[in-house]
């Protein structure tokens, strides 16, 4: 038991900064929230959350199933997605302060906020390739079921709790100043994460996958 917590406390140490990174999803919740009320950021952050679930049950399964069935295929995925984390988290230690733009020029959309936030989410390519890169060095033939499902729903709740955060308060323009002063250091955190995990993956993927 003690190994699943450990497994469960790599994988979170990494998603959790990703989260919290302004991205698609972050200006998704904070513009519903801006333009059309709390209600429809609260949706919005709902699509949010389920997209990325939705993703990291795509990813664990895949995983999983590429394990179990072809052990070069393992191996290929643990390098790329451990050159993805290590190259990504360079990125963000050698990045430029900037500011966070919520306005696209477009008017707010009326439509469903809970279909907008799972849409942006689906439709972020990167999404799949971080949950693969982090899942890749904690998923192994031997995982099992309800590990892989705990961090389904872990990845769920973190980001259900993050972006309803983000929904009633980081919408203003005081708390979203001080966000602003506090994203570089965010991103230097996560950059020394992944960096880190990146390197890690790596250095397993030189040892045999264990069927």
């Amino acid at each position: 038991m003690t190994g699943e917590w450990v497994v469960l406390a790599a994988v979170f140490a990494i998603f959790l900064p990703a989260l919290m990174l302004p991205g698609p999803d972050f200006i998704a919740v904070v513009r519903s929230s801006m333009t059309r009320g709390a209600g429809a950021g609260l949706l919005t952050t709902f699509g949010v959350s389920t997209g990325l679930a939705f993703y990291a049950t795509l990813s664990l399964l895949g995983l999983s199933a590429i394990l179990i069935e072809y052990q070069w295929l393992a191996w290929l995925v643990r390098i790329l997605g451990g050159c993805y984390l290590a190259w990504l988290g360079l990125r963000l230690l050698f990045s430029k302060p900037e500011a966070i733009d919520v306005s696209d020029g477009k008017p707010a959309r009326k439509g469903n906020a809970f279909l907008f936030g799972f849409l942006v989410t689906l439709t972020n390519p990167k999404a799949i390739v971080l949950f693969a890169s982090v899942f890749a060095t904690a998923v192994n033939a031997q995982t099992p079921v309800w590990l892989m499902a705990a961090m389904v729903v872990l990845v769920f709740i973190s980001s259900l709790t993050w972006y309803t955060l983000v929904s009633l308060f980081m919408s203003s323009t005081p708390v979203m100043r001080r966000f602003q002063n506090a994203r570089h250091w965010i991103e230097r955190a996560a950059g020394v994460c992944f960096v880190a995990v990146g390197g890690r993956i790596l250095a397993d993927a030189r040892n045999p996958v264990t069927p």
